[in-house]
């Protein structure tokens, strides 16, 4: 046993040593390895314009098909909700915006065929647009690209399978 424990100390270590900084991240195998054994927290931001809209971006990815979802992100380690928060509408909108310090929704996600980020905690926050979304970014018409944000009216149909379950506040 004791042998054991000193076998998973060193492994330990060899993970934290390719660390720098948790909190700004980590490595993407080493990210992937904690999903597989413990649930991700995340935010999700509902905006909504004044005419009942939603604002939804376009996604193009390797865990998720094509499709349009609500922006959102991973909490890093000792990261408060209300700077993912801030840093997604940065990131994904390049725009600002004001929060319900609540979250709306708290919905669990498994995804029992998925071996790496398969189980999800997320937290949707009903937000407001401080800054307009950087226009560049707009999707006008065609086919979107990933990044690309749009309103929509209603729950489009190519929305990403997981994001449905947000389907009654859009």
């Amino acid at each position: 046993m004791p042998d054991n424990r000193n076998r998973e100390k060193k492994i330990i270590e060899e993970l934290e040593s390719s660390i720098r900084d948790p909190a700004k991240g980590l490595p993407e195998e080493i990210f992937l390895f904690l999903s597989r054994i413990t649930p991700v927290i995340n935010v999700d931001l509902l905006i909504k314009n004044r005419h009942g809209a939603t604002l939804l971006v376009w996604r193009d990815d390797e865990y998720y098909s094509s499709g349009w979802h609500i922006p959102g992100g991973i909490i890093r380690y000792k990261e408060k909700a209300s700077h993912r928060i801030n840093e997604v509408a940065k990131n994904e909108l390049g725009a600002r915006v004001r929060f319900n310090k609540e979250p709306l929704a708290v919905k669990e996600v498994i995804i029992p065929s998925r071996k790496n980020r398969g189980h999800f905690i997320s937290l949707l926050y009903e937000c407001k647009l401080a800054s307009a979304p950087d226009n560049n970014l707009k999707f006008e018409k065609g086919i979107p690209r990933a990044g690309q944000w749009a309103w929509h009216e209603k729950c489009p149909k190519d929305m990403i399978t997981v994001h449905r379950m947000y389907r009654e506040f859009i």
